[in-house]
């Protein structure tokens, strides 16, 4: 603020030479005679009246002394003097404005003030020549000379902005404690009063070390920490003692020439002479002289070689003073957060929220739901590889759902403390210091977990109690943790007292549940920010500190050690959250998943316990996912009958209309924004070809009126009334050529809107509204000529269409990263294994190797195979148990291409039977004939096909751990359940289908089938009739735009177990006596899903076990319905996903998933008319589902 002043009492002379430049760089550039000779000027006289300059106003000298202290160094003649800057008069003002055009002439302190005015008008008006208004002109450009008059109001405003703007600085060093070297209305600060100096130490550290409040302070001060660094901060200086590279780290401050001078003093390196050491540490000690009180952070014990030289040092030197520990004054002025300081703590809390109601949660749903024995360690080591480390990023994938998270830094973000996984089976304790427990998560009871992040250096703490099957009296329990945790954060204001907030919460307790009283903790949080707890804000019964707006306090609700009775276990409860202290209420910055609803699981117990195979330790709810754990019924429907399948029907409607109300809530809210989901003509865009960008692009043969193709350009160039017009490939639908007499006739046939050309009847167009051309005919005597144009238009048509139908299919496939080959030991690997697809050239087996982020198949003629673990979406292990081969199989979430073959499916097996054993020429079979022979070889085929197993299951584990620790996430392995497959025909040939925990698979041979069932979005049962030995399933996926999945001919027998399967795994029934045609109902869907769902969805299907008036009336509507769709299911005979022209995007192409019952019917007559001569040696009973006519013939065999 004093040069904002002195700057217009004197200004400084401009220099005249080179020499003068070099001797004023090394000098203050402020002349300080000139300046003290203004400053000495008498105040008492006055300017005459007359005309001044450009006015005949008379200017006073009256000068005004301002609140700014002027900061003088002592004089020669006394101690430093307390004085403040003056202001200049308006006399003084105004000489100093016309000093200004005229540079390089200095004030001279021995003229008065009319004189000074006097010489410098003088000057001005020899030098400049001014008009009547004051309007100077010099060097020919027109200046505006300041006018005496103006001075009255400009003074004023002068001194009033520097006392403004020095009143704002004592405010921010008063906020800051900038003035606490005094006593302080805060009691907090008085620890800092009559303090001669503030010296902070840090030693060095490791990473053993507990976080440390002299780092905190550093990072509050300077951004960052610095070791075995010392921080003399004195009223008149501030000295750093530190490494040479720090030192170089810490001079901008020094350089940025601040309000109070910054000294750096740097250690020499470790190399040079000690001396130099003890010469710069002397230099430091002699800081201390004349001082008594030293406040520092006496409690922490700093180590190092930087200490023990100071220490060294001081003792030599025999300086002592007392020490004040000040931690208490540096926490509370730490504690109260700047705008800046609490962006970073939303962003760290943000990140809290993320990690717990994105994964955490999540994740221990999966947990319980499916019962997989998982331990504690495990799920912590899941939860802390999110963050990333020196092996693998952070996962994007999870953050990019938080909110303003994109532009985080993600390298500087750290856990505060190991994160918290407790359970029944691991105990609780509250402390934040436990090690996770090897015992396995239990799937009942209280569930604690608590993270807490740092972002910057600045804390966030989320803690949260989940409960399976909690009994009425756990509900209460938590029920008022919610409420005292509304309760406190609603008490956290300005001027609130921490004891009064921890006594209302206990009275809380004590009113509503007294027996409660001994396990509530006895503090409720405490304040965070750069350290995680500061002990001086301790949210307790004792603790009389006033809280502050903008604290951030970690608030703790906890109950310890709870039993029911005395002979139930303890049960703890917590909840914990981030806070900002509000001027009316706090603010609570994490806020997930912690009412009732979100925390609290219940499972609704089955009437009857379902039979098992073996015994189980809990019987199945209709919440658990039980497909590998659960035994479906044997009984088939011929033997049950009517009475068995509706039992079945009966037991699984309440739950089937559950699952039916849950898909319909969420089909409305999925689509609740209204509009399509991109199906039908809303996909398709208009596009536009470009034969050539200009007249001057189009080829030579032009020239000549004739119909030119230029294959290059795709393109076909037409003359037309002398002019050559170009259409692309893709504007002209076909092409005919028709012979009449002597002349040949080409027709060329263009797309256009309106045409019923089935699928193309809704190509987009850029303006449906304008004039097309629909024909050109051509008429020619060279027949041959236009042969070969005919021709040639047919093959650029169908090598363009082949093009766009290859880049369709290749569309979706994705170029894996690069492997990482795993180093510093030899790779697990799996020898004489083939994969599927199989790669070119002759059949060899090859080895399957386990790197460091994928699998590597490497052929014996060196072909590889890359399968990276980020893009396995399931893995199998399917033994070789009544199979021919034993099979790893990788499913993966983005196809890749194999040679020249695009695949989602990549499969390693071993053929379980010897080929190699020759059973006619073998030495043994020479001397052995019988049974005996035959038994050792199946004994031996037993032991080989263990052994396969055996090997191939350990190898898929290996697989399973290697891809978990690189993608951070578990990649479970799945087994399929042989009890409970079933046939059905989903690729035209029968096949025996397997469910897993996940999946329904078929893995024996290609074509694959994996069907996620967390992807389904309901399942129809079709054909159900007593009169049908088939039906047939139809999967309705929650992608609406994916054709249906229908596998057809499933046996009648097994309806009951399919049904029951179904239902377990939580996936919606419908069934009808007809088959529905997919295509159309599809299509209407996929125009307006908001629409469906928003009149009912799935309501037209009928549940199994409804009511019987709802089924017969559901059966007419289908039936009627199915009467309209027959056409277009009949011709449908394919039974394919795409026409053979490729156009699999349309969305009429839906129909060709209708591989109806009666279609398959059809194949069997066809094959039983041309089998009739074996059907009829045979004798066999008939499978098909037709009625036969009445007469002796013998039905038709299954197609396999």
């Amino acid at each position: 603020m004093g040069a904002n002043v002195s700057s217009v009492q004197a200004s400084t002379p401009e220099p005249q030479s080179n020499s003068s430049t070099a001797k004023a760089a090394d000098k203050c550039p402020v002349d300080h005679n000139a300046r003290q000779a203004w400053t000495d000027l008498p105040s008492g006289s006055r300017y005459h009246s007359g005309k001044l300059g450009h006015g005949s106003t008379a200017l006073s000298t009256e000068r005004e002394i301002s609140s700014i202290p002027r900061g003088t160094s002592p004089s020669e003649d006394g101690p430093e003097k307390d004085e403040k800057w003056v202001y200049p008069s308006e006399a003084q003002f105004y000489a100093a404005l016309l000093r200004k055009h005229q540079p390089g002439v200095a004030p001279d302190p021995t003229s008065s003030h009319v004189e000074e005015i006097d010489k410098v008008e003088k000057r001005a008006k020899g030098d400049i020549e001014v008009d009547a208004s004051g309007v100077a002109v010099t060097n020919n450009h027109t200046v505006k000379l300041p006018q005496a008059r103006d001075m009255r109001v400009v003074v004023p405003i002068h001194n009033a902005v520097n006392e403004q703007t020095w009143a704002k600085i004592l405010q921010w060093e008063a906020d800051r404690g900038g003035e606490q070297w005094s006593a302080s209305d805060f009691e907090e600060y008085n620890s800092m009063s009559n303090l001669d100096a503030l010296l902070l130490i840090s030693g060095e550290h490791s990473e053993d070390d507990v976080p440390r409040k002299t780092s905190a302070v550093q990072t509050w001060l300077l951004g960052y920490e610095f070791p075995s660094t010392f921080i003399l901060m004195q009223k008149n200086r501030v000295t750093f003692l530190c490494s040479s590279s720090k030192a170089k780290i810490l001079e901008p401050i020094r350089a940025s020439s601040p309000r109070v001078p910054v000294e750096i003093l740097a250690l020499p390196k470790a190399k040079d002479a000690t001396a130099g050491t003890q010469e710069v540490m002397n230099n430091f000690i002699a800081l201390f002289t004349n001082v008594q009180r030293v406040g520092s952070l006496t409690k922490e014990e700093q180590s190092g070689k930087a200490i023990s030289d100071y220490k060294t040092a001081l003792q030599a030197a025999g300086r002592s003073f007392e020490s004040i520990d000040i931690s208490i004054a540096l926490g509370a002025a730490m504690a109260i957060k700047d705008e800046e300081e609490l962006k970073i703590i939303r962003t760290t809390s943000n990140l809290c929220n993320t990690l717990v109601a994105s994964y955490i949660l999540p994740k221990l749903e999966t947990i319980i739901d499916k019962e997989k024995p998982t331990s504690h360690a495990a799920l912590v080591s899941l939860v802390e590889h999110r963050l990333g480390d020196n092996d693998r990023p952070a996962d994007m994938k999870l953050w990019s759902k938080g909110r303003n998270l994109t532009d985080v830094d993600f390298g500087s973000v750290e856990f505060v403390y190991v994160p918290q996984i407790q359970s029944v089976a691991s105990g609780y304790n509250l402390k934040l210091v436990n090690e996770p427990s090897a015992a396995e998560i239990s799937f009942k009871g209280v569930l604690i977990t608590s993270v807490g992040l740092k972002y910057k250096g600045y804390c966030a703490n989320i803690a949260r109690s989940y409960i399976v099957d909690p009994s009425r009296s756990q509900e209460s329990v938590y029920a008022l943790a919610v409420e005292l945790h509304k309760e406190v954060v609603s008490k956290l204001k300005e001027g609130a007292v921490a004891r009064d907030v921890y006594n209302h919460a206990l009275g809380i307790v004590k009113q509503k549940k007294p027996e409660l009283e001994a396990n509530f903790v006895k503090t409720l949080g405490h304040a965070m920010g750069l350290e995680f707890k500061e002990s001086a804000y301790v949210l307790s019964a004792k603790n009389g500190r006033v809280l502050r707006t903008n604290m951030v306090f970690n608030v703790v609700i906890a109950f310890q050690d709870v039993r029911e009775n005395e002979k139930s276990a303890p049960y703890s409860i917590q909840l914990a959250d981030t806070v900002k202290i509000g001027q009316e209420r706090g603010v609570a910055l994490t806020d997930v998943a912690r009412e009732s609803k979100d925390c609290l699981f219940f499972f609704q117990q089955d009437d009857e316990e379902k039979p098992k195979p073996k015994a189980a330790p809990k019987p199945p709810s209709p919440q658990k996912k039980m497909a590998g754990g659960k035994a479906l019924r044997t009984a088939t429907r011929s033997g049950g009958g009517a009475e068995s399948v509706q039992t079945v029907r009966t037991k699984i409607y309440p739950h089937q209309v559950e699952l039916h109300a849950k898909r319909q809530s969420e089909g409305v809210a999925r689509y609740e924004s209204g509009g399509g989901g991109g199906g039908g003509a809303e996909r398709k865009a208009w596009k536009r070809f470009i034969s050539y960008k200009g007249d001057a692009a189009l080829p030579t043969e032009v020239s000549e009126p004739k119909i030119y193709i230029d294959k290059k350009a795709l393109t076909v160039v037409l003359p037309i009334n002398g002019y050559a017009v170009p259409f692309h490939i893709n504007t002209i639908k076909n092409a005919s050529k028709n012979d009449e007499a002597e002349y040949v006739y080409l027709r060329i046939n263009f797309q256009t809107p309106g045409q019923l050309t089935g699928k193309k009847e809704d190509t987009p167009f850029e303006d449906p509204e304008a004039t097309f051309i629909r024909s050109l005919t051509y008429r020619s005597l060279n027949r041959m000529r236009f042969d070969n144009l005919f021709a040639s238009i047919q093959q650029l048509k169908k090598d363009v269409n082949k093009r766009e139908q290859q880049k369709k299919e290749l569309a979706d496939v994705v170029e894996q990263d690069k492997l990482e080959e795993l180093k510093g030991r030899r790779p697990y690997k799996l020898p004489d294994v083939f994969p599927r697809p199989p790669l070119d050239g002759k059949r060899l087996p090859g080895d399957v190797e386990i790197h460091q982020n994928g699998l590597r198949y490497t052929s014996m003629a060196n072909q590889r195979v890359d399968v990276l673990f980020s893009n396995i979406k399931h893995l199998f292990f399917q033994p070789c148990d009544n199979e021919l081969v034993v099979i790893i199989h990788c499913h993966l979430k983005s196809p890749i291409m194999i040679g020249k073959k695009k695949t989602r499916d990549v499969q390693f097996y071993r053929e379980a039977t010897d080929m190699q054993f020759d059973e006619t020429g073998n030495r043994k079979r020479k001397h052995r004939y019988g049974d005996e022979d035959e038994i050792e070889m199946e004994q031996a085929e037993r032991k080989r096909r263990v052994q396969l197993n055996k090997e191939f299951k350990a190898f898929a584990e290996k697989i399973s751990e290697a891809a978990t620790d690189s993608n951070g996430e578990p990649l479970e392995l799945d087994i399929p359940y042989s009890e409970l497959s079933f046939e059905g025909v989903p690729f035209r040939t029968n096949v025996k289908l397997a469910p897993t925990m996940d999946c329904l698979v078929y893995l024996t041979d290609p074509p694959f089938l994996v069907a996620t069932l967390a992807e389904i979005e309901m399942a129809s049962l079709e054909r159900v009739q007593f009169g049908l030995k088939h039906f047939d399933l139809v999967f309705v996926f929650r992608d609406l735009t994916k054709p249906p999945l229908s596998i057809n001919s499933i046996p009648s027998s097994q309806l009951n177990n399919v049904m029951e399967w179904l239902n377990d795994v939580d996936v919606p029934i419908a069934e009808s006596q007809i088959n529905l045609n997919w295509g159309p109902i599809m299509k209407t869907i996929n125009d307006d899903p908001a629409e469906f769902f928003a009149g009912g969805g799935w309501g037209f299907l009928t549940i199994p076990g409804a009511p019987t008036g709802a089924d017969s009336s559901a059966s007419e509507e289908e039936s009627d319905y199915d009467e309209d769709s027959e056409p277009a299911s009949s011709s449908n005979d394919s039974g394919s996903d795409f026409d053979d022209d490729g156009d699999g995007s349309d969305d009429d192409d839906m129909s060709g998933v209708d591989d109806s019952g009666e279609d398959w019917e059809e194949m069997e007559a066809k094959a039983a008319k041309s089998d009739k001569k074996k059907a009829d040696k045979r004798g066999g009973g008939s499978d098909s589902d037709v009625p036969k006519k009445k007469k002796p013939t013998v039905p038709g065999k299954s197609k396999r």
